[in-house]
Formats: C-alpha cells, sequence, structure tokens
C-alpha cells in the first residue's frame, strides 16, 4: 500500500510519519520537497504528485493554521484550506484512493456549553474557520472515499505547546494570567496519529466508516487549568519554577483581545468515532503527562 502524506513537519505530520509506517510505503512531504510537490499553494504541483504517485491513501496533515493572520490573508488560507483539499478530493476521487484530512473546532461558533456532534449547525467565527469549513464541504461534496477528522487544542512533544511555554514562563515571572472562559481537551498530536492508523486499518476492511468524525481526547478542561495541571506537574517531579498554581490568575478571553475571535466551547462529542473504530480515547491528562515527563526527564 502507497501512502502519501502532506505535512509531514507539523505536530501531526510527523507523528503520522512513525503510526503510517507499519501499513505500508510512507511518501511524506512539505512544502519545501524537491522530488515531489507538497506544497499546498502550488494546485498544478499536487495534481501532477498525485498522478506520478498514484496513491492509495492521501492524508493531508497540512493547513494554514495562523487563525489571527487568515484575517489578513483570506485568499491564501481559502487556497490551502479549501482549494487544495478539494483538488485533492477529486484527485483521491478519480484514482479510488482514500482521503485523510483534519478539520477544526473553530467551524462552530463555541455558543453553549454541550460537546458539538458531527451533525450540529456549523457557524465559523472568523476566516480560518470558514476556510476549514470549506474544506469539509468540497471534500465531502466530491463522494471520494474520505475520514474527516475535527479536532481541537493540539499539541505535540516536538516543537513549541502551549506546555512548555507555560513551564518557560513560570521560571521567569512570579506569576501567571491565563485564560479560563474557553472550553476543550488538550489532544496529543501522537494520540491523532495513531487514531488515524487504526481508522485507516479499519477503513480498509470496512469502507462504510467513511465520513467525518469528532477525534479529540477524553474530558474537558480551561487553558487557565490546563496551565495549572502543567505548573502541579512541574513542582511534583522537581522542576524548579517561580509561578506556583495559586499564582496563576484565571482571566476571560477579553483580557487577550486577538484579530480573530476564539470559540469558547470547543468540547467535541466523540462518541460516533469511539462507536465507530471501536475506540476507547484516554483523557487529556494522560497525553499531557506523558508529554510532560518526556520533557522535564530531557
Amino acid at each position: 500500500m502507497k501512502i502519501l502524506l502532506l505535512g509531514k513537519n507539523g505536530q501531526v505530520g510527523w507523528e503520522l510519519q512513525r503510526s503510517l509506517a507499519p501499513l505500508g510505503e510512507v511518501i511524506a512531504l512539505d512544502r519545501k520537497s524537491q522530488d515531489y510537490c507538497g506544497d499546498l499553494s502550488n494546485l498544478q504541483g499536487l495534481v501532477e504528485t498525485i498522478r506520478a504517485i498514484e496513491p492509495d491513501i492521501i492524508v493531508n496533515a497540512a493547513a494554514y493554521t495562523a487563525v489571527d493572520k487568515a484575517e489578513t490573508e483570506p485568499e491564501l488560507a481559502q487556497l490551502i484550506n479549501a482549494d487544495a483539499p478539494a483538488l485533492l478530493a477529486q484527485e483521491a476521487k478519480r484514482i479510488d484512493a482514500w482521503l485523510i484530512h483534519y478539520s477544526t473546532d473553530y467551524v462552530f461558533d463555541g455558543c453553549g456549553t454541550v460537546p458539538w456532534r458531527e451533525m450540529d449547525a456549523t457557524g465559523p467565527l472568523g476566516v480560518y474557520g470558514a476556510t476549514k469549513l470549506a474544506g469539509e464541504q468540497a471534500i465531502q461534496k466530491s463522494a471520494c472515499k474520505q475520514l474527516i477528522f475535527r479536532t481541537s487544542w493540539v499539541y505535540g512533544a516536538r516543537g513549541n505547546n502551549f506546555a512548555k511555554t507555560m513551564l518557560r514562563l513560570a521560571q521567569e515571572r512570579d506569576s501567571l494570567t491565563v485564560i479560563n472562559d474557553q472550553f476543550g481537551a488538550p489532544t496529543g498530536a501522537d494520540l491523532l496519529a495513531d487514531v488515524t492508523a487504526h481508522a485507516i486499518r479499519t477503513a480498509m476492511l470496512k469502507p462504510e466508516v467513511t465520513g467525518l468524525y469528532h477525534l479529540v481526547a477524553g474530558g474537558q478542561t480551561t487553558w487557565h487549568g490546563f496551565a495549572s495541571f502543567v505548573i502541579d506537574f512541574a513542582q511534583q517531579h522537581g522542576h524548579a519554577l517561580k509561578t506556583t498554581v495559586e499564582n496563576i490568575s484565571p482571566v476571560p478571553t477579553s483580557a487577550f483581545p486577538t484579530p480573530a475571535k476564539r470559540p469558547a466551547n470547543s468540547r467535541l462529542n466523540t462518541e460516533k468515532l469511539q462507536t465507530n473504530f471501536a475506540l476507547t480515547l484516554p483523557d487529556w491528562q494522560a497525553g499531557v503527562t506523558r508529554m510532560l515527563t518526556e520533557f522535564i526527564e530531557k
């Protein structure tokens, strides 16, 4: 089996190189790749790449993710998040390949407190969410074999992430202020990658699982709760910090104005995914604990 992976150096793409390897030959590309085009802003190059490789599976882990910058670069966000996935879906349909694609909780307006289900009405608050929704819809319209995974609050052990930022700031400052009115589940890139590989195996045997799914870790918290968990864990494991959990002040989103509005409710209901793929998703604390253990011990 031949797998074309786009976005190989992103948080999820990096983990996918590991999780997809046992399934077959993985041709992993990013926008700087030389032998083939992995640049989602180059539609003709993508077509040529797919027609040269003729993969059995296309995994698109690349996206325009600069949420605030998208407000001033709507055309580029549309090209990468909507036009490119539409093209990938068209080519997947042509060669009867599976398309695996990642989307976001930003397709919703963030109202309420109930975890969003796949069939709930969408209502993106900004350009990023709108272009990601357009990408989803284009893939669905193509009727190619597809797995679309909406996720949220993604972090990776490789590179920077919220937890590492909190630890760095806690070493430098006596106190921190962190938002406490946005709710979601921190979700590890490794979890996304492992579930993706499992879902592909299932899809090869049961193509009827094609469709849209919500994929996040179990449980919920706020950014303040996330930061408190990180700082508490570090202190319990002997990490020298200036900031204690008691000195992390909760503040509303309005305390940190941004060009793009963030959804307050990023909770996603994962019942459909867990049922169709016979999965039990771990609580968010499990993945964060593993990532922190590796990071702190280095």
